[in-house]
């Protein structure tokens, strides 16, 4: 019974264990870069009847010593068909920039005011956090 309990924790955790180990030691380039979403987030406003205003702070850190730049969009998963794009209107921009230091944790604050006037179904105001992300970087592109 100790034993199937030990492999089963193992089994769970040891995935996650190697990843982030892989992650900190290995890694170059957007494979070293760490997203944080639990600390992610958006929010949204409404300034004036077609315009919607979105501001977003994502926090990433780059576990490599080397400099890294990579484009970031925002990935929206829909769960129901009649589901109201939130986070993918801020594509609106994209991609954006980012460029990290070698070792350096930074909240990246995107800003974008977005055209809603053709749009049926927009959202008024509200925000949102555990925000997905893809990040490339040449022939690189991780889904975060």
């Amino acid at each position: 019974m100790r034993a199937f309990l030990l492999a089963l924790i193992i089994a769970i955790f040891a995935p996650a264990m190697v990843l982030s180990s892989y992650q900190k030691t290995l890694a170059k380039g957007v494979d070293a870069v760490y997203y944080n979403d639990e600390v992610s987030n958006c929010e949204f406003e409404m300034v004036s009847e077609s315009t919607l205003s979105g501001e977003c702070k994502l926090s990433f850190e780059n576990y490599s010593s080397k400099d890294v730049q990579f484009t970031l969009e925002f990935h929206e998963d829909f769960y129901f068909e009649d589901d109201v794009p939130m986070v993918a209107l801020m594509n609106n921009k994209a991609p954006y920039e980012v460029d990290l230091g070698g070792k350096e944790k930074k909240i990246i604050n995107l800003k974008t005011e977005i055209d809603v006037s053709n749009m049926e179904n927009h959202i008024e105001g509200g925000s949102a956090s555990g925000v997905n992300v893809i990040i490339k970087s040449g022939e690189k592109m991780r889904k975060l």
